[in-house]
């Protein structure tokens, strides 16, 4: 089983937000929800939601609010948190919007969000994601719902790997990643700004990122003992396991791993479709190649049968304050928290936001 942690890197100090204070009477002068006409904006970010979710939550809004409808923008990872304070602040504002789980509190304590605990039973309640739900509230009250999760698990091509075993223990990764190294291919694919795979040698080797102290400060912790000795694992394994940029960041690790450029890939479980993306799509994969037998196991931890404590990526979803009609876009969102919705998310690899739903998981 693998544990979800979170990354609290940079959440509350993100931005200096202003505009909206505590959302005051916005978005009530059509509050009353189902009026007819009213089209309802759902801002998505990336190709991560597949087009069968997109289509049921068009289709079934709709069908549910005769006479008005929705209308799905797809917006970049890029430069989403300065797009998002625009607009959430203007006379133009989304009326239902995806954000980064690590992003949702910068919006949740500005007033940029529609309180949800009217319908939080309706949601999904106890059966949600209870971190994704913690990154959603503010001062106790539940603003931003879950939407999906993501943990990072290793993938590897049996061609490639060939007759090297899958390593069992942290150790044995690092060792096996640096011993399959090449002068064409990494032993693991691992960019300098890859922060979200650094995260775990810190956990796993007893260091942590912050904590609070009593006195209201916080404590360094990448400078602990444990610290220390996960960021020098990070470091060897980027001197001496990977051929990566070290300028490079996360984004596009298919293009790599499709190039035969490494044996081990560790990235989000739903890369997976990235990867056998057929070759003539608009971002291409390798079905017939590597992807063909296309295998991952978990991130292993310090002792031979456990897995590592890996960084809980994944989205939120929220109602902003400033929509046109509150109540429609919350009738939205509890589509999108749907168990047919969240299935569909399930079976295309991406955690549901139900915990109930894990088993439609590949």
């Amino acid at each position: 089983m693998k544990i979800l942690r979170f990354g609290a890197v940079g959440i509350a100090a993100a931005l200096a937000l202003t505009a909206c204070s505590d959302g005051g009477d916005a978005g009530t002068g059509a509050a009353s929800g189902g009026s007819q006409g009213t089209e309802i904006r759902v801002w998505l970010v990336g190709t991560d939601t597949p087009d069968e979710a997109r289509e049921y939550l068009t289709t079934t809004f709709e069908k549910e609010n005769p006479g008005s409808t929705l209308t799905i923008e797809e917006q970049s990872w890029t430069g989403l948190v300065d797009k998002l304070t625009t607009a959430l602040a203007s006379s133009d504002s989304p009326d239902v919007v995806e954000v980064g789980n690590t992003q949702a509190a910068t919006f949740t304590s500005a007033g940029y969000f529609a309180p949800l605990d009217d319908i939080a039973e309706d949601l999904g309640g106890d059966d949600l994601l209870p971190g994704f739900v913690k990154a959603g509230t503010w001062e106790d009250t539940f603003y931003a719902a879950p939407y999906y999760a993501g943990s990072r698990i290793v993938f590897y091509s049996e061609q490639v790997l060939g007759g090297t075993p899958v390593p069992t223990t942290l150790d044995e990764y690092v060792a096996t990643a640096k011993s399959l190294k090449t002068a064409d291919r990494s032993g693991l694919w691992f960019p300098g700004q890859d922060w979200y795979n650094a995260l775990p040698f810190v956990w796993e080797n007893g260091g942590f990122i912050a904590e609070p102290d009593e006195d209201g400060t916080w404590e360094a912790g990448f400078s602990s003992p444990g610290g220390i000795k996960g960021l020098t694992q990070v470091q060897d394994l980027m001197v001496n396991a990977s051929n990566a940029p070290k300028d490079g960041d996360e984004a596009e690790l298919q293009v790599p791993f499709c190039a035969g450029q490494t044996t081990f890939l560790s990235a989000p479980n739903w890369i997976r479709w990235s990867i056998q993306a057929p070759a003539d799509a608009e971002a291409p994969g390798c079905p017939d190649t590597f992807g063909a037998d296309l295998q991952a196991f978990p991130l292993p931890g310090t002792e031979a049968g456990t897995t590592a404590k890996v960084f809980a990526g994944g989205s939120n979803v929220a109602v902003a304050t400033k929509s046109g009609d509150v109540d429609l876009a919350k009738k939205a969102l509890t589509i999108l928290l749907s168990e047919e919705y969240q299935t569909i998310l399930a079976e295309n690899s991406m955690i549901p936001a139900r915990k109930s739903l894990a088993a439609a998981l590949p």
